[in-house]
C-alpha cells in the first residue's frame, strides 16, 4: 500500500455511506493521531486502538449519526497531501475549509493538528485532509 492515510479515509467513507456505526482500520501512529483530531472535533462518537498478536493492531472508530436526520456528522473525507504531491503550507497561507466550517487536518512539528490550532501555534506543515 503506497498511501495508508488515502486507505484510512477511503475506509471511513464506505462505512458512513454503508450506514456502519463501526469501522475497523489497521492502525499506525498518525492515524491514530488523525482520529484523535476527528473525536476531538466532535467527528466521530468514540474510538478504541487494539493491540493485536502482530504487533500493529488495529483502530476500531465509532461514527457518529445525527439521530433525527440519520446523516452522518461528517459530510465529506478529503485527501489534500499524496505521496506524488506533497502539499505543505505556511502559517501565514493555512488554508480555510467550508470558510471556518470544516477543519484542515496538518502534520506538523508540534504534531497533527487542526488548522485553527497551527493558526494560534504559528506553525505550517503538510496538509493532510480537509473534513466537512
Amino acid at each position: 500500500m503506497t498511501d495508508p492515510i488515502a486507505d484510512y479515509l477511503t475506509r471511513l467513507r464506505n462505512a458512513i455511506k454503508a450506514n456502519h456505526r463501526i469501522v475497523e482500520v489497521p492502525a499506525s501512529n498518525i492515524k491514530k493521531e488523525i482520529t484523535k483530531v476527528l473525536h476531538d472535533k466532535g467527528y466521530i462518537q468514540n474510538y478504541k486502538f487494539d493491540e493485536g498478536f502482530n504487533g500493529q493492531g488495529s483502530i476500531k472508530i465509532a461514527l457518529k449519526y445525527n439521530p433525527q436526520t440519520k446523516t452522518s456528522a461528517i459530510f465529506k473525507l478529503e485527501r489534500i497531501s499524496k505521496p506524488g504531491l506533497r502539499k505543505y503550507t505556511r502559517a501565514e497561507s493555512l488554508p480555510r475549509v467550508l470558510n471556518g466550517l470544516g477543519v484542515a487536518i496538518l502534520s506538523t512539528s508540534k504534531g497533527v493538528i487542526t488548522d485553527k490550532e497551527a493558526r494560534e501555534l504559528n506553525v505550517g506543515g503538510e496538509v493532510l485532509c480537509y473534513v466537512y
